[in-house]
């Protein structure tokens, strides 16, 4: 019998899930990395029992893990929705004139969720095209760009974003922890960064360096941190060994940090 989650469901993670989840999370080379992602964005209209979508539809796919809708309903991927409300209820200004880079946007999962809260003036960047392919469908986005994070700098000009998400790709293979300086640069003085990572045993190397890499930037004064709340059914867990409480789901993090204003110069 399958691990029982927060509704009290015993389903298990069909195979195929596993196996796809576990083909992104893996330390694969960049490249092919970024084939899976294309690939699976491709055959997204030929998921059998799925109806073709229309424009300006939600999206559907999970920008974690790239797959079908109906692998998201048994992910039960909650990160999207947790990192938007956490970064809505910091946001002290309405949300609507706000600039944002939805950064590793996938297919618009983040977007949704914040146009939900009110943002509107939505940018958003992956190193997939097909998965950009995606995300435009949905009419969320007013621009959208390629870019493969921590190979090159962001298509955006320096304290450009009131505020800056990273939902779902800091994590072992993924997007390294070096590109924090570079979320950094394009968010204003006083701006907003909202960034997830998951707590699961293979994870947590991975989990320790990029928590390091962000007390670093706290204590040479970049940034202070506003939240770090740790959430225990984060998504399902692909195996038993994953599932951080043994409960059959992982659990993840969501971080909120503030860029620190520009310091005024003292007169005299």
């Amino acid at each position: 019998s399958g691990a029982r989650g927060p509704g009290g469901t015993g389903m298990v993670l069909p195979a195929a899930v596993r196996d796809r989840v576990a083909a992104v999370h893996r330390g694969s080379a960049l490249s092919e990395r970024l084939r899976l992602y294309d690939g699976w964005a491709a055959r997204y209209e030929q998921v059998p029992g799925t109806p073709r979508p229309r424009e300006r539809r939600g999206p559907r796919l999970s920008p974690l893990t790239a797959v079908s809708p109906q692998d998201v309903a048994a992910l039960e991927y909650r990160a999207p929705h947790l990192a938007a409300a956490s970064l809505a209820f910091a946001f002290p200004a309405p949300p609507e004139g706000a600039r944002l880079l939805d950064v590793a946007c996938g297919t618009g999962l983040v977007a949704q969720e914040l146009h939900r809260r009110g943002f509107r003036c939505l940018h958003g960047v992956d190193g997939s095209a097909g998965m950009l392919e995606r995300a435009r469908s949905t009419g969320l986005y007013r621009e959208l760009r390629l870019c493969v994070l921590g190979r090159e700098p962001l298509p955006a000009p320096a304290e450009h974003y009131d505020a800056v998400t990273l939902v779902g790709a800091l994590g072992e293979g993924q997007v390294p922890s070096t590109v924090l300086p570079e979320l950094l640069r394009v968010t204003k003085p006083g701006g907003f960064l909202c960034l997830t990572t998951r707590s699961n045993p293979s994870n947590l190397r991975y989990k320790e360096g990029l928590e390091a890499a962000l007390g670093q930037l706290e204590q040479s004064g970049a940034w202070q941190k506003l939240l770090a709340q740790e959430v225990e059914c984060w998504e399902r867990a692909t195996t038993e060994e994953e599932s951080t409480q043994r409960n059959g789901y992982i659990s993840g993090v969501v971080y909120i940090y503030q860029k620190c204003p520009v310091p005024a110069l003292e007169e005299g």
